[in-house]
């Protein structure tokens, strides 16, 4: 579902948790980039000095396989729209280090089904008053409006409906 904060949540685990590991990569908007343009971020991000080119998927798959396997890396594929970004990245779990983490977010659940996953997140759509809140903290500081702007918060609130990545 479009809207939700599975990005945000995405974000906030991997800044929490990136330290943790001997390389990490975020990768946003997977569905605007070539599967090769992919595989070049994910290994120039986890192995920092390197630039690499990719000019065909199974390079890229054969090069993580190779500098990968024996890392603990924390990854994240924001906006997965495709099995073939899935197959590119992440298609066979030995390609990364034990204790290896992959954070998927994706508005096709169907993907998920196609690939060996440990477990699924399913964000839920915030209610009225949590998106008043939400709203609050980013307007006014704080958890409730100002006074005088209580009836606008509301009506700003209502407007952005299901879409709370409006707010």
């Amino acid at each position: 579902m479009p809207g939700v904060g599975k990005t945000t949540i995405a974000k906030a685990v991997f800044n929490q948790l990136c330290h943790g590991f001997e390389g990490s990569s975020f990768i946003s908007n997977v569905k605007e980039k070539t599967v090769e343009q992919l595989q070049e971020q994910l290994l120039c991000d986890i192995l920092k000095p390197n630039t690499w080119k990719i000019d065909h998927v199974s390079k890229g798959v054969n090069l993580m396989k190779d500098r990968f396997r024996h890392k603990r890396v924390l990854v994240v594929l924001d906006d997965v729209d495709q099995l073939k970004q899935l197959e590119a990245l992440v298609r066979e779990r030995n390609c990364f280090g034990p204790g290896s983490r992959i954070v998927i977010t994706t508005r096709d659940e169907h993907l998920l089904t196609q690939i060996e996953v440990d477990g699924k997140y399913h964000v839920k759509e915030l209610h009225q008053h949590e998106s008043l809140q939400l709203f609050s903290l980013h307007a006014f500081k704080d958890t409730h409006p100002e006074e005088d702007y209580v009836e606008l918060s509301n009506a700003i609130v209502d407007y952005a409906g299901a879409s709370r990545w409006l707010l």
